[in-house]
């Protein structure tokens, strides 16, 4: 079966894959401090689905619309916890989640 990537989900697979490496990035800083929200585990879960989701439009998953629906879900809240400190990785991190959100919706139309 072959398939084209519309360039619209090429554009999430990047945001993705982005805001995957950013959300590491947080985690890494911010693993073992004290934190008065989610972050870093939002960070974990975020990852985890961007990843996820990423692989399932680079495959022509037939759900990969609604696992970009949860992906962006997932993107607001993580940007949110994120948003809410002034560390640097902290504020990457809610940039990259907003734009994935952002693109995942777009994709998921």
């Amino acid at each position: 079966m072959s398939h084209h990537l519309n360039q619209s989900t090429k554009d999430c697979i990047a945001a993705c894959h982005d805001c995957a490496t950013e959300c590491g990035n947080c985690f890494a800083h911010m693993v073992g401090k004290e934190s008065d929200n989610s972050c870093p585990a939002c960070c974990i879960e975020c990852a985890a689905i961007c990843r996820l989701c990423s692989d399932a439009m680079a495959r022509n998953s037939p759900f990969a619309q609604q696992v970009g629906k949860l992906c962006a879900d997932i993107c607001d809240w993580c940007a949110k916890q994120c948003d809410a400190h002034d560390m640097d990785h902290c504020k990457g991190c809610a940039e990259a989640c907003r734009r994935c959100a952002d693109a995942c919706r777009s994709m998921a139309q």
